[in-house]
């Protein structure tokens, strides 16, 4: 165990401005915990500190790590979150912007050689040097993948910030194609998107997400890290993937007649013969969605729900199970790569 003084969490809002100043976490010096897992840096600003809800998403993505039988452990020069919140070290830095991240990074990776980085950066940088914030994140991409060759890094697009939207959407709009050129470099760089998983309603204070924003970002990230296996392990890495840009505009939504729940599917991870697709359930906590794939696609690992497939894995019922309202599946292309999944029908109840 090695030990540190708590420091304070520098972050500013009023109005739009995205953090308060206030310390992380009562009480003196903390202990770095480690329990040998595979080591993960959440890696960004307040919304990763968890301003609003001390730990934020990181407290949902442990629990569902534990319960899903992974053992990780969450690395960082910073430390913050309730008992809920196994392991509490992370690297969320109130009220920075990508430079301040870049001018750190490299001291940070060497410390703690994550294996895996989470990566929710850029809500700062809307204030006033939006322009260049796409360049300044693929810098910071780079110098990420450059010190620790063959590290696996999640970047997610930010979560909506109504008062800077047309600058959140501008930024958003260009982490596709920056993901798109680390991959063809051969860099393990995973799209994750963030932004169409919250809405307004979900931030506590018009930047920072309450207990179920982060909750929902909670299951984006577990949902992004088991759709690549060995970012939860040391072993033998999965093919690079292609990443696709999100539509332009959201997946058709197919409420039940006379309903109250609405299926939204979400592009995930692709590679060369197969892809990840989530879908995420709105206006009920227990579901039943039924999603099919044009043959000869064929659905063959489903998570977070229980699934039944017909007999040529096309059609999938998928019912809530208590994982929350986001579920994901597989489909092998078997050489239809452009078709995708329709969503047939969600019932509640």
């Amino acid at each position: 165990m090695r030990r540190r003084s708590s420091r304070p969490l520098l972050a500013v809002f009023a109005a739009v401005v995205v953090a308060l100043s206030a310390p992380f976490l009562a009480g003196g010096a903390a202990s770095a915990e480690s329990n040998g897992g595979v080591r993960v840096m959440t890696l960004g600003d307040s919304i990763t500190d968890g301003l609003t809800v001390p730990g934020g998403y990181r407290i949902g993505l442990w629990q569902k790590l534990v319960a899903g039988g992974h053992t990780v452990d969450f690395v960082g020069s910073q430390f913050n979150g309730p008992s809920s919140l196994g392991d509490h070290d992370h690297e969320g830095h109130s009220g920075w912007r990508i430079d301040q991240i870049d001018a750190n990074i490299v001291n940070w990776l060497r410390t703690t050689t994550p294996r895996t980085v989470l990566l929710h950066i850029g809500t700062n940088d809307m204030f006033g040097n939006a322009a260049n914030a796409p360049a300044r994140l693929s810098t910071l991409l780079d110098r990420i993948t450059n010190t620790s060759p063959g590290i696996i890094v999640f970047v997610a697009t930010i979560i909506p910030f109504p008062a800077a939207d047309a600058a959140v959407r501008t930024f958003n709009a260009a982490i596709p194609g920056i993901v798109q050129g680390k991959v063809a470099a051969g860099k393990r760089v995973y799209l994750v998107d963030m932004y169409r998983a919250l809405t307004a309603t979900d931030l506590a204070d018009g930047v920072h997400p309450n207990a179920g924003g982060y909750e929902k970002m909670s299951t984006v990230w577990f949902n992004a890290l088991r759709s690549v296996p060995d970012s939860l392990t040391n072993g033998t890495p999965s093919p690079s993937p292609t990443t696709p840009a999100p539509p332009t505009t959201p997946p058709p939504t197919t409420p039940p007649p006379g309903g109250s729940c609405t299926a939204q599917t979400s592009p995930g991870t692709v590679w060369g013969d197969r892809y990840n697709t989530a879908v995420t359930v709105n206006g009920a906590s227990t579901w039943t969605v039924v999603v099919s794939v044009n043959a000869p696609q064929r659905i063959t690992t489903t998570w977070s729900g229980s699934a039944s497939l017909n007999s040529n894995g096309t059609v999938l019922t998928m019912r809530s199970n208590g994982s929350g309202n986001t579920f994901g599946f597989t489909t092998m292309t078997n050489g239809n790569s452009g078709a995708r999944p329709q969503i047939n029908s969600c019932t509640a109840g």
